[in-house]
C-alpha cells in the first residue's frame, strides 16, 4: 500500500511551484509520479527519463528534482557504475564524500573514473514522504537485493539492443543472503569456463576455473567468508553437478551471487563498455547554475579535485571598462556593469551552464556541451545589441573566447571551481578576441555540434601561440551578425 505524507508533499509542491516558472502540467505529472509510481520508478530516478517519458525538456526535468531534492522531497545521490555492468558500486549521498575509484568483483575491474563518466546523479524519493522497500534494504528478498538495490536496468551490450542482465541471468546459477555465523549450501550444475561468486555490496569475489572431464557425482566446494574475502578450499572444479557450502565467520551479513562463465567471455582479456541511455552525470550537474545555486554547501576537497574528462570553458570580457568608470563615474558604471553581470547570468543557464565566477568585469562560464557554449555565446551578442538599443546610455562591447577539454573540479574560497590547461587555454583564446568577437580554440570547433551553429556565419581561422601548446594553434574567429 502506498502511504504519502500529505502535508508534507502540499506543503514542498508549494515551495517548488513559488521557485521559478514552470511549464504546463509540469508539476502535475510530478506529483502523479510522487503518488501513483511504483516503488521501483520512486527509486533512483533519472531526471532525463522523466523527462523523455513525458514530453518535458530535459533541462526544465533536471531543475525540477533539484528544487525537489532542496526542499526534502527527494534525496539525491552520487552513484558510481560500473561501465562493464551497469552495477552501483558506491552511492554517495554528498559531493564532499565522493570518491571516484571503483572496483567490481563481478567484473574483476577496478579503475577510476571521471565525473562527466560513470558518475550518475540520480534521486531517490524521501522516506519521510513516502517509505520504499529500497530504504530499508535489509528487508528486501534475495532477488529485489541484487536486480533491483545493486543494478542499472539500461546497460546494454555494445551497439546491440540487448540488456546486460539479460544476459547476466542466463549465467547465474544461484543467490542467497549469507547470515553471520552459519553454513549456507547451494547446489549447481557447471558447464565449462569459470564459477565466480561476489558481495554485490562489498564487492568481495572469488573465481575458481571450471575445466577437466565433467563428472557425475557432485563436487564439493567449501568457501569461507570472513566479512571480506571469499576463500575456496578447491583451485578448480570439474563440468557437472557441485554442491557449495559457504561458511560466513564475519560479523555481519554476506550476499552471494554465483556465476558460471562461459569460457568465451573468461577468454576476453579486455571486457567491453556497456552502452547506457543518456543520465545525468556529476561533471553535467556541477556546470548547472541550479545546482551551484541550490547546493552552495557542496564541496570538492582542494587537496584532491575531481576529475572531468570533457568540459567547456567560456569567457567573457567587457572592453573599455577603465574608460567606462572614467566617462560615466563609479556609481553608474558599476550599475551598467552588474547589469551586464544579469544578462550573461540569463544567457549561460538558458544554455545550461553555469557562471562559475567574476573577474572584475570578466566572466567565467562553464558548460558540459560544447555546443551550449556557442549557443550561449551567440545568444550573448544577440542581448547585448538588444540591451544597447533599450538604453540610451553608452552601450557595453564584449569580447569572447572558448575552449573544451579536461579539467580538474575544487572548491576554493568556497566556491566550485575548475583548473588545469583547458581553463590557461580558454582564457589565452579569449584574449585574441576583438570587440564584438568571439575566439574558440580548434579542439572547440570540432566538436560535436559546433560547426551547424556556426553554418552561414563569418569565421576566420588564423594560427596563433597559445600557453602549454607547442608551436601556433588554430583559432576560429567568429564574426558578429
Amino acid at each position: 500500500m502506498m502511504v504519502v505524507n500529505d502535508r508534507l508533499l502540499e506543503d514542498k509542491m508549494t515551495e517548488i511551484e513559488q521557485a521559478r516558472a514552470w511549464s504546463p502540467r509540469v508539476i502535475s505529472k510530478f506529483e502523479t509520479l510522487i503518488r501513483s509510481g511504483d516503488d521501483q520508478a520512486l527509486y533512483r530516478v533519472n531526471p532525463l527519463a522523466f523527462a523523455r517519458d513525458r514530453a518535458i525538456a530535459e533541462p526544465e526535468s533536471i531543475d525540477l528534482f533539484l528544487h525537489a531534492a532542496r526542499c526534502g522531497l527527494f534525496d539525491m545521490s552520487w552513484d558510481v557504475l560500473c561501465p562493464q555492468s551497469g552495477m552501483v558500486l558506491d552511492s554517495f549521498g554528498a559531493l564532499r564524500t565522493l570518491q571516484t575509484h571503483y572496483v567490481c568483483g563481478l567484473c574483476d575491474v577496478s579503475g577510476d573514473t571521471n565525473l562527466d563518466d560513470f558518475i550518475e546523479v540520480s534521486f531517490s524519493v524521501s522516506p519521510h514522504l513516502r517509505r520504499l522497500p529500497f530504504h530499508e534494504p535489509q528487508t528486501l528478498s534475495v532477488e529485489d537485493f541484487h536486480w533491483k538495490l545493486r543494478f542499472g536496468n539500461d546497460g546494454r551490450l555494445p551497439g546491440q539492443d540487448v540488456r546486460f542482465l539479460d544476459v547476466l541471468r542466463g549465467f547465474v546459477r544461484g543467490m542467497t543472503f549469507l547470515p553471520p555465523g552459519t553454513t549456507t549450501t547451494l547446489r549447481a550444475d557447471l558447464d565449462p569456463g569459470s564459477l565466480s561468486g561476489v558481495n554485490v555490496q562489498t564487492q568481495a569475489a572469488f573465481a575458481v576455473p571450471i575445466s577437466g572431464d565433467p563428472v557425475l557425482a557432485p563436487t564439493l566446494l567449501k568457501i569461507n567468508y570472513d566479512g571480506r574475502r571469499f576463500l575456496p578450499a578447491l583451485p578448480a572444479v570439474p563440468p557437472g553437478p557441485v554442491v557449495i557450502e559457504v561458511a560466513n565467520t564475519g560479523p555481519g551479513r554476506g550476499a552471494l551471487l554465483l556465476i558460471n562463465w562461459p569460457p568465451e567471455l573468461v577468454a576476453l582479456t579486455t571486457k567491453p563498455t556497456l552502452d547506457f541511455d543518456p543520465y545525468v552525470s556529476g561533471g553535467a550537474l556541477l556546470a548547472r547554475q541550479t545546482f551551484r545555486r541550490l547546493f552552495r554547501s557542496e564541496r570538492v576537497d582542494e587537496k584532491e579535485g575531481l576529475g572531468i574528462r570533457q568540459i567547456t570553458f567560456l569567457f567573457t570580457d567587457l572592453k573599455g571598462s577603465t574608460a567606462m568608470y572614467e566617462r560615466l563615474g563609479d556609481l553608474n558604471a558599476y550599475a551598467l556593469v552588474r547589469e551586464h553581470f544579469a544578462l550573461l547570468n540569463a544567457a549561460v543557464h538558458q544554455h545550461s551552464g553555469a557562471v562559475v565566477k567574476t573577474i572584475g568585469d570578466a566572466v567565467m562560464a562553464v558548460f558540459s556541451r560544447p555546443s551550449d557554449a556557442i549557443s550561449a555565446a551567440l545568444s550573448i551578442f544577440e542581448e547585448i545589441d538588444r540591451f544597447n538599443g533599450d538604453n540610451v546610455r553608452p552601450g557595453i562591447v564584449l569580447k569572447m573566447g572558448a575552449h573544451c577539454g579536461p579539467s580538474i573540479a575544487v572548491t576554493l574560497n568556497d566556491n566550485l571551481d575548475y583548473f588545469g590547461q583547458t581553463v590557461n587555454i580558454a582564457a589565452r583564446v579569449q584574449s585574441l578576441a576583438e570587440a564584438g568577437q568571439v575566439c574558440i580554440s580548434e579542439a572547440l570547433y570540432s566538436a560535436p555540434g559546433v560547426s551547424d551553429l556556426l553554418a552561414g556565419r563569418s569565421v576566420v581561422a588564423f594560427d596563433a601561440p597559445l600557453r602549454g601548446v607547442e608551436g601556433d594553434a588554430t583559432v576560429y574567429r567568429i564574426m558578429r551578425g
